[in-house]
Order: C-alpha cells, then sequence, then structure tokens
C-alpha cells in the first residue's frame, strides 16, 4: 500500500481529545484488578529475602493447614507441572540456563518468587505466605557486570560456566585508520543506571479454566501477549489455540509488562490446576524490586577519534549489559542498540564489543527506549567531552556532525536505512525555541555573581516498527523475524463501521487515531466508528508479533487499518455503483452518504450496508455479500547476516532534540530547570494533541531517570529502595511545566503512510541534563546517567576548592 496521508484533513491531523482520555476520567475503565469471576480465588507470592542462595528445605504444611487455603506450591512443583521457558540465545548458552516461573533449587534475585498460596480471600492468602518455612544456604553474590566478567565471580547459573549470556562484536567501516587520522582521542569510562518505569497500575492477571472447552483465558496487562503467548505454551505445555489472552485497559506499561509472562504462567497453571478463577495482583514492593523490568544497566569502556575541528571520526566502545538474574527478552538488547548505531551523526566507523552478563539483580527488559538509549546517551557523551577538550561549543560540535537532509534517505554503519528528516533545521528551531544565545548572556552575568547556571542539549533518534530479524544475529534458528500487525474493518448491515486492531494500548490513544482514519476514509465522523478497545485473541486480528511496542502503532496498525478500509470501501462503492448506475470514479463519500459529482444522486451509507448484507438480489452479478476485510502489513525488511550483523533493524526513525537550562544550588547540589524545550519530528501527525502528549511523556520519564530514579543494590544483592519512600519517583510538582514544543514535519520516506513512530523519545533529557549540569559546574563531567545532588554537591564543593587554591 502506497497511499499517503495528507498532512491535515477533515479528522486526520486533527487535534481531537481522545476518546479512551474520557471514559477513564468518568471512571469507567476496565483494568485487570476489576475483573470479578463467580468462584475466583487468590494468590499471593513468598518472595527470598535473598539475591542469591540455595533452596535447602520448603515447609508448607502449616500455610497448608490455614482455613481458606486451597493450594500451596512451591519450586519443585513447577519444574514437574511446566517446562522452561525457551531462551532466545541459542546453544549451548540457552541451554544451559533454566527460567521456570519459581525458583527452582536455589534463588538468584532478591524477591524471586519461592512459593505461591492460593486461597478463598486474598489476605488470608498473604496470611499464609507467613506460615511457609524456608532455609537457606546464602552464597555470594554479584552485583556489578564487569565484575561478573572475572573468572573468579560467583556464577549466577552454575551449567553455564560463566556470567556470559552473549558476546559478540560489532565492526563496522575502519576503526584503525579512522584513530590514525585523528588529531584528538576522548577515553572515557561511562555508567547507565539501573531504573524502571513504574506504571499507575502494577501488574495483574486473572485466569480462568474452561474444562468443558478446555481454554484456559488469560486476563492480563501484557503489552505482547501473542509474541510472549509462544513463551506460555511452551512453559504450561498447552497448545496456543487453547489460550485465549485478553487484554483490557492497561494503566501504563512502557515496555515493563512485557516480561509479565513469567506471572500470566503462573497464574495459568493455578487455574488449571483448581478449575477455578485465579487472581494475582502485586504490590508496589513486588513491583519494583522483582516484576517490572528493569531498563539495561549498561557500562561502556569507549575511545573516540576526532578531528581538531570537531568531526568525529570512530568510536570503539566495549558495552557490558548488566541483565540480572535471567535474560527473558534479553540478550534481545545486545543487537537492538544498533538500530541507532551513529545516533543522528556522520561518522561510519563503528566498532562494539558487546557482553550480556547476568548478575544477582532483577532482570532487565524493555524499558522505554529499550537498548538505544544507552547507547545514544554514551555517545551524546562522547559530543560533550570532545566539545569540552576542543573549546567547541556543544551545539556547533553537533552541528558540524549531523547527517545532511540532502543524504536522506541514509544508510547508518550497520545498515539502518534512515527514513528523512532535517536535523541541522529542526536543531537551530531548538535552539531558537529555548533562547541558546540570550541564555548564554544570562549564564555569564549570573556566575559573576556566583550563580551555577548551565545550558545542555540532547539530540536523539526514537526508532520504531522493529524488525525481528535482528533476532537472527543472537540465534539464526529462534523461530521469529519481521513485523507484521494486522486489522479488520466491517461495516454492518445498519451502516455502523466498526474495527479492530492488533495493538494493545496503554495509553496511546489508538482507538482514537483508528476513529480519525476511518472518519476520513468514510466519510463520516469519528463518533459514527466503533473501535474495539483492548486485545482479545479469539475476537481481534493478530499476527504472532501482535502488541503495542517499539512505537508501531502510527505505522504498522495504521497501515493495516487502511488496508482493510480500502478494501471495504472499494466493494461499498462498487455496490453503489451498480445501484445509482454512476461509474465509480464518479462517486464520493461524504456525510454519510455515497454521491455522484455533479448530480443529486446518492443513497446513505446504511442503505448500501444494507444491500451488502440483507438485500442481496441488488448486489452486482457474482458478488460475495458483505462490508467485510482482514488485512495484514508487513514491511520490505532483510534478515540479517549474523557475521556482518548489518540490516535495517527498524523501519522508521523519529528524533526529538532537547535543550535544558539548569541551575545548581551550591549548598544543597539541587538541579533546579530553569527553562525546557523539545522539538521532535514523527512525520505526519495523526493527531497532534496525542503526539505531544507522547512526546512529553517520554521527556518527563528520562529527566525523572536522570535526577530522580535509580535502584540501589547493596554488595549483596539486597535491593535498598523498593518502595516509594525511597525510590524517588516524582510527581507533578518535582518535573518541570514544559511549554515549549515544537513540531518539525517531514514525512517518512519510508513508512506508507508518511508517520513514524513516537513516544520512546529515545532519552534526549538524559543527554540534556548531564550536559546542562556538567556546563553549570564547568570543571567537571557527567559520566553516569543518574546525577544525584550528592554527587553534585561534592563536584561543586571540589571545584570551589580547586578555584580557590
Amino acid at each position: 500500500m502506497t497511499q499517503q496521508l495528507s498532512d491535515v484533513g477533515k479528522w486526520v491531523g486533527k487535534e481531537i481529545p481522545n476518546y479512551e482520555h474520557i471514559r477513564m476520567v468518568r471512571g469507567r475503565g476496565w483494568f485487570v484488578d476489576d475483573i470479578q469471576l463467580p468462584n475466583m480465588l487468590y494468590a499471593a507470592i513468598l518472595r527470598s529475602p535473598y539475591a542469591h542462595a540455595r533452596i535447602v528445605r520448603i515447609d508448607t504444611s502449616k500455610a497448608l493447614e490455614n482455613p481458606g487455603v486451597f493450594l500451596v506450591l512451591t519450586g519443585e512443583d513447577i519444574a514437574r507441572l511446566t517446562n522452561p521457558f525457551p531462551q532466545i540465545v541459542g546453544p549451548p548458552e540457552g541451554e544451559k540456563i533454566k527460567d521456570y516461573c519459581m525458583a527452582v533449587g536455589k534463588v538468584r534475585y532478591y524477591g524471586e518468587p519461592v512459593a505461591v498460596v492460593v486461597a478463598d480471600d486474598k489476605y488470608k492468602a498473604y496470611d499464609a505466605l507467613e506460615m511457609i518455612d524456608v532455609e537457606y544456604e546464602p552464597l555470594p553474590a554479584v552485583v556489578d557486570g564487569e565484575k561478573a566478567l572475572e573468572p573468579s565471580s560467583p556464577l549466577v547459573h552454575d551449567d553455564l560456566g560463566s556470567n556470559i549470556v552473549w558476546h559478540g562484536v560489532f565492526n563496522y567501516g575502519d576503526i584503525e585508520s579512522a584513530f590514525q587520522e585523528a588529531d584528538v582521542i576522548i577515553e572515557e569510562k561511562l555508567h547507565f543506571h539501573r531504573y524502571s518505569v513504574p506504571p499507575l497500575e502494577t501488574n495483574s492477571v486473572v485466569a480462568d479454566y474452561d474444562s468443558q472447552k478446555d481454554v484456559l483465558t488469560i486476563y492480563a496487562n501484557n503489552q505482547m501477549p501473542m509474541v510472549v503467548g509462544f513463551m506460555i505454551s511452551v512453559a504450561l505445555n498447552r497448545p496456543l489455540s487453547r489460550i485465549r489472552f485478553v487484554v483490557p485497559d492497561v494503566g501504563g506499561a512502557f515496555g515493563t509488562k512485557i516480561n509479565n509472562y513469567v506471572y500470566m504462567t503462573l497464574i495459568g497453571l493455578l487455574a488449571q490446576i483448581l478449575k477455578r478463577p485465579v487472581k494475582w495482583t502485586e504490590t508496589r514492593r513486588e513491583n519494583l524490586a522483582a516484576s517490572s523490568s528493569h531498563c539495561n544497566e549498561r557500562k561502556f569502556l569507549v575511545k573516540a577519534a576526532f578531528k581538531k575541528d570537531g568531526t568525529l571520526l570512530a568510536i570503539d566502545a566495549k558495552a557490558i549489559d548488566d541483565i540480572g538474574a535471567y535474560p527473558r527478552y534479553e540478550p534481545l538488547g545486545a543487537v537492538i542498540w544498533a538500530q541507532v548505531s551513529p545516533n543522528v551523526y556522520r561518522f561510519k566507523n563503528l566498532r562494539v564489543d558487546f557482553y550480556t552478563v547476568v548478575t544477582n539483580k532483577c532482570p532487565t527488559g524493555p524499558v522505554r527506549g529499550y537498548s538505544r538509549l544507552q547507547h545514544m546517551w554514551m555517545i551524546e557523551r562522547i559530543m560533550d567531552a570532545a566539545a569540552k577538550k576542543l573549546g567547541i561549543d556543544v551545539s556547533e560540535i553537533r552541528l558540524k556532525n549531523f547527517i545532511r537532509a540532502d543524504e536522506m534517505p541514509y544508510e547508518t554503519p550497520s545498515g539502518g536505512i534512515y527514513d528523512g528528516g532535517d536535523y541541522v533545521a529542526a536543531f537551530k528551531k531548538l535552539l531558537d525555541l529555548i533562547g541558546y544565545e540570550k541564555w548564554r548572556e544570562i549564564q555569564v552575568r549570573e556566575r559573576e555573581k556566583g550563580k551555577l547556571i548551565g545550558i545542555g542539549v540532547g539530540c536523539t533518534i526514537d526508532s520504531g516498527s522493529n524488525n525481528f530479524g535482528q533476532v537472527k544475529i543472537i540465534n539464526p534458528h529462534f523461530p521469529i523475524s519481521h513485523r507484521a500487525e494486522a486489522a479488520w474493518v466491517k461495516i454492518d448491515h445498519m451502516g455502523n463501521i466498526i474495527a479492530a486492531l492488533s495493538s494493545c494500548p496503554s495509553g496511546q490513544g489508538h482507538e482514537t487515531f483508528a476513529k480519525q482514519l476511518l472518519a476520513e476514509e468514510f466519510g463520516v465522523t469519528p463518533d459514527a466508528v466503533t473501535v474495539l478497545s483492548g486485545f482479545d485473541s479469539f475476537a481481534n486480528p493478530g499476527t504472532a508479533h501482535a502488541g503495542t511496542y517499539a512505537s508501531a502503532a502510527a505505522v504498522l496498525n495504521a497501515t493495516a487499518l487502511l488496508t482493510a478500509a480500502k478494501r471495504v470501501k472499494d466493494k461499498l462503492l462498487a455496490i453503489a455503483a451498480h445501484v445509482l448506475e454512476a461509474r465509480v470514479e464518479d462517486l464520493k463519500l461524504e456525510d454519510g452518504e455515497v454521491k455522484v459529482a455533479g448530480t443529486d444522486k446518492s443513497l446513505p451509507l446504511w442503505m448500501v450496508a444494507n444491500i451488502a448484507w440483507s438485500d442481496l438480489w441488488r448486489l452486482p452479478e457474482g458478488m460475495e455479500p458483505g462490508l467485510y476485510a482482514h488485512a495484514v502489513y508487513t514491511p520490505e525488511f532483510n534478515i540479517p547476516d549474523p557475521q556482518v550483523k548489518k540490516s535495517n533493524q527498524t523501519l522508521t526513525y523519529s528524533y526529538q532534540f532537547h535543550a535544558a537550562v539548569v541551575e545548581i544550588d551550591p549548598e544543597t547540589g539541587a538541579v533546579q530547570i530553569l527553562d525546557y524545550a523539545i522539538v521532535d519530528d514523527c512525520g505526519r501527525m495523526i493527531n497532534p494533541l496525542t503526539v505531544k502528549g507522547q512526546v512529553l511523556g517520554s521527556a518527563f520519564n528520562a529527566i525523572s531517570a536522570a535526577l530522580y530514579e535509580a535502584f540501589v543494590y547493596d554488595e549483596n544483592g539486597q535491593l535498598l529502595n523498593d518502595n516509594f519512600t525511597d525510590y524517588l519517583a516524582p510527581t507533578a510538582v518535582d518535573v518541570p511545566m514544559i511549554t515549549k514544543v515544537e513540531h518539525f514535519t517531514t514525512p517518512s520516506l519510508k513508512s506508507p503512510l508518511g508517520t513514524r513512530g513516537v513516544g520512546e523519545g529515545g532519552g534526549s533529557p538524559l543527554a540534556a541534563i548531564c550536559s546542562a549540569v556538567e556546563d553549570a559546574i564547568q570543571q567537571y563531567f557527567a559520566r553516569k546517567s543518574h546525577l544525584t545532588p550528592q554527587d553534585i554537591w561534592q563536584q561543586v564543593n571540589s571545584n570551589s576548592k580547586k578555584v580557590k587554591n
């Protein structure tokens, strides 16, 4: 399909409020924890207080005697009743990692499940947990990815023989020649920290087994049920055709609700055994410590080659990904960064020696900007380090190195095809929007008064609509590649337009944009279109890739939707042309009618639909009755060579440029954001209001990561901040009011509709905040992505002493 959207139509391109939001603010949302089924039981999970320990003994007898308790299972039961989850990494490593939905033999991270209780009341279930007696034999823990590489490090998985899950070298261009050409070599050791994106709604599962039909229904707030359905099917040894996945409204996900398939499996097993519905909803502490994915914690040892004019020639890096105790969605992070290998810059020489290692910490998984934001933060740090060393302004060194608009579509070192954009023009717009030169003048004046003001910028790509072929770099035999999404559209015999998508939205406005697209296509209002909310694998269209992730909805789902709509529309017009005795090309859909151009002849939409379904004698001869179409859209993707590791790993590449102005309190190290600006380009916008919300959401997320959110483990693997008292998730009063947001629109050269993904953001604020803070302190370089007041205070005072001396 090559249809392009107009920039602004009657409905497409217009700011209309999200229909989903109206339902939510009226309290009419339907979430997993709202589900109440007859005879439902409740599960509670006992979790390990140790990060690494052998399970010597578990005594569940007292818990089983507790009134209202129906079942208690331990890891030994799980190993007997289920299969370990399939691993993405191939043999021999994948065969040596046994990952179940509960600890078997030993625990490998703080909070890992060791037993589950099912009772007729959730409080009885929690009470029974306290009656389970577990004897542990504590083992030494490894909590640092770099140390996990050492031969003497404690082993997380004994059979693996080391802590390395996957290792690969990505070698693009001519690194040696580039470094010989260089005038300046930058060397840094950088650390991207571990955090999450705590959603309003924690993980929740309801499972219901129908023994008569032999169908297990799992209600869960998972983002990609058809993808993880494969994992659940294997673990439960149950055909996927006998598992129904229902995803109702989701109260925030951001990637963290992909790995909850582990709990979907556990609760599904309980329902099968008991033949009664079972519900589990986690506590906030569980969510932070053990159930919500933590983002990839990555260390970089980097060397970068620059010319004295600021031209970046090459980057040579060793990257160590600490993925926690089990791979689960990993080691996909080891290749996904390569979607955006040069970020927004023109350099062609890049080598990354990548290690994926396990440690005794919570498993990682996709978190907004998965794997790419770590890599691009590293490049942005290197750009600032070079600017500082060469005496070039951080804005000038970026303008020097940006990929140019006339080079689009641009092939990156890793084989990615950037699908358009004008980085130079967008960045200049950002500088104007923030008032860059004015703030530089203010900075000089205020510094004379002792005020520490800094200006920083961050530039990142937001790749979307991923190509699962990248999995083949890790494991050529893993049975998934490419990417496809589906939709169906129907006009019933009363003229009502109904549609369904294969996505599982969690606040991105999928129902709304679908209504806008179909209203535009059929000449009606959005109110006249019904879009099924949520996802039901027995009712919605679906592919093996179906879900909401990788910023794909406005590209893949929207294209599938319009493809289906066009098929229905073509048939609708053919019927109308037959009845009206007109040519199809003379017909138009407008105001709920099919009209013949230049005449007063018309038919209401409902009448044409009635003919299609009911008044069948009026159909053209040989035409099949009905107005329904199902469509699947899949881009033209290639499969990478596992040795060369080059391919276009995603379809679209939106970009966001951020600028921040901060002031540092020298007495406390606190950072106050004085001004903030964003310029984004996600191609053609279906609903600019939704785009703005996604852009702001990603900004708040990354600002929070830079200044507030970080998980802290001690040397024994104990998580020290598993609650909102210690884990600093900011409130609305803690983040800045961002009013300077502008859209820079260049239609995608690869997306059929000209749209791109939006919302993950690429982590521009992390780069901008680091850049601004070090600009305020001056004699300081931010080597960590998370900036604490304590660290900043020490740097300020350390630099003050140097200046005095």
